[in-house]
């Protein structure tokens, strides 16, 4: 068996991964990437492209880095077409976006940590931890090209996506880490990408579009005016093909595909849940999708994924550089989470929790009935507020809707609670299990509100 040592070993060439990988190379760190796919395949996944705050990414791989691959700059809004109410809403998108080639951004990523000074293994298929008596996990067994290897390192991050393997192998009975965590508190996507013979009119919008059913949404995301990431997102216990059904017809019906090319059919799995309570233990740090790190209304993960990189490599040096990889040595990656997105998150669940509860029909409704600016600080920001004369006027309009407001409203209130709990996340683990207590009082109030089956 071969045997590598290096400092940090980081499983999965992700933008969570590569941001870390920088992060600890640009120190002086020697770290190792594994990959499980091909050097040509790597940086291909299945994502929809669609970029929230691509005016910020961590130095480690800066922005100018990975411009190249920005090939739609010119979106600034969302279009969410609601069939059931012959309504299509214009919705405002705060911060800067942009549609990215993500096979494109994928090598670009690499190559950035490569020039940053991290060493990447691709066709290594990690198939194991290792881990002491103690719990302190302490490197990775895998396949590499068909020959076993082990990587032994003094800090393991966990960039390998939703549901990882690596959290089947770790016993974390005596850490933090959060295993609550099951299939259902995830969510399938699939997307083609789509060449039209003529351009479309939307290329500067997000399009948005419920299925026919009320597990998912179908999306169009103009990578540029002619190439569109046309896609679906459905939770996992529905049936994939379906739904997949759904995303063809709507695509057969649409004037603007008819004989359009489609290539690049790829699907994958991505957290619909709030952050992992805690993301550490002894010697581990979960990164990006492998520690629920994505918007959980709308599925946007790229700039959190980047940013929990950046702050896992920045605890893994310090870390290191202390002679103490305990769980407590880490718990600031935790707080950095929580503190930059982790409370959005988390709020933003909520309205995940409620939409299981009602009626599709009668969420299309009210949903038509809110004033767009507003609907996008609920979808992006996890609050609102509203000026008396703007509810008065809402009242009018959603007529029919009142019970359905009053639960939003209600909703609201514990969202908001929520958030102001996840602002005052511990700052230690000796701490953590009370904070976790009292968000689970929480969180049977957002079940007693929204009527919802509990989700965790």
């Amino acid at each position: 068996m071969t045997t590598h040592t290096p400092d940090v070993a980081v499983v999965g060439a992700g933008t969570s991964g590569c941001y870390a990988a920088a992060t600890i190379a640009r120190e002086g760190y020697d770290v190792v990437v594994v990959e499980r796919k091909s050097e040509e395949e790597a940086g291909h996944i299945a994502c929809g492209d669609a970029l929230k705050g691509a005016d910020a990414f961590p130095e480690a791989i800066p922005k100018s880095k990975i411009e190249s691959a920005f090939t739609n700059t010119g979106v600034d809004h969302g279009r969410f077409e609601i069939p059931q109410e012959d309504t299509v809403l214009d919705i405002p998108i705060p911060g800067e976006l942009a549609v990215i080639d993500r096979w494109e951004y994928g090598r670009l990523i690499i190559k950035g940590a490569k020039e940053a000074g991290a060493e990447f293994h691709y066709d290594t298929v990690v198939q194991d931890v290792v881990q002491e008596a103690d719990g302190s996990v302490t490197g990775v067994r895998a396949t590499r090209k068909g020959q076993p290897v082990e990587y032994e390192a003094d800090i393991v991050i966990d960039g390998a996506g939703a549901l990882s393997l690596l959290q089947d192998k770790v016993e974390f009975d005596d850490a933090t880490f959060d295993t609550n965590v099951s299939y259902s508190q995830f969510c399938s996507a699939y997307r083609e990408v789509v060449h039209v013979q003529e351009p479309v009119e939307w290329d500067d919008a997000l399009v948005f579009k419920p299925t026919k059913r009320a597990a998912g949404y179908l999306w169009y995301f103009p990578r540029t005016e002619t190439e569109i990431n046309a896609g679906l997102g459905f939770q996992m216990t529905e049936q994939p093909m379906k739904l997949v059904e759904d995303l063809k017809q709507d695509l057969r019906d649409r004037p603007e595909f008819k004989g359009a090319r489609v290539e690049d059919k790829l699907g994958a799995a991505l957290p619909t849940r709030r952050p992992y309570d805690s993301a550490v233990a002894p010697g581990f740090i979960a990164v990006g999708d492998a520690a629920g790190l994505v918007n959980p209304t709308t599925g946007g993960g790229i700039a959190g994924a980047a940013y929990s990189g950046k702050y896992a490599g920045e605890q893994a040096i310090q870390a290191i550089e202390q002679g103490d990889v305990s769980e407590a040595a880490l718990w600031e990656y935790n707080q950095q989470v929580m503190d930059h997105f982790g409370s959005r998150y988390a709020a933003l669940d909520v309205y995940n929790i409620l939409s299981t509860a009602v009626d599709v029909d009668d969420l299309m409704g009210l949903l038509a009935a809110l004033p767009g600016e507003k609907l996008a600080e609920a979808l992006y920001e996890g609050s609102t507020q509203m000026s008396m004369l703007l509810k008065a006027q809402l009242a009018i309009k959603s007529f029919g809707y009142w019970r359905n407001i009053l639960q939003f409203y209600r909703t609201k209130q514990r969202a908001d609670e929520l958030m102001a709990h996840y602002e005052d996340y511990p700052s230690n683990p000796n701490d953590f299990g009370m904070w976790r207590s009292r968000r689970d009082s929480i969180m049977e109030k957002v079940y007693e509100t929204t009527g919802a089956d509990p989700k965790y």
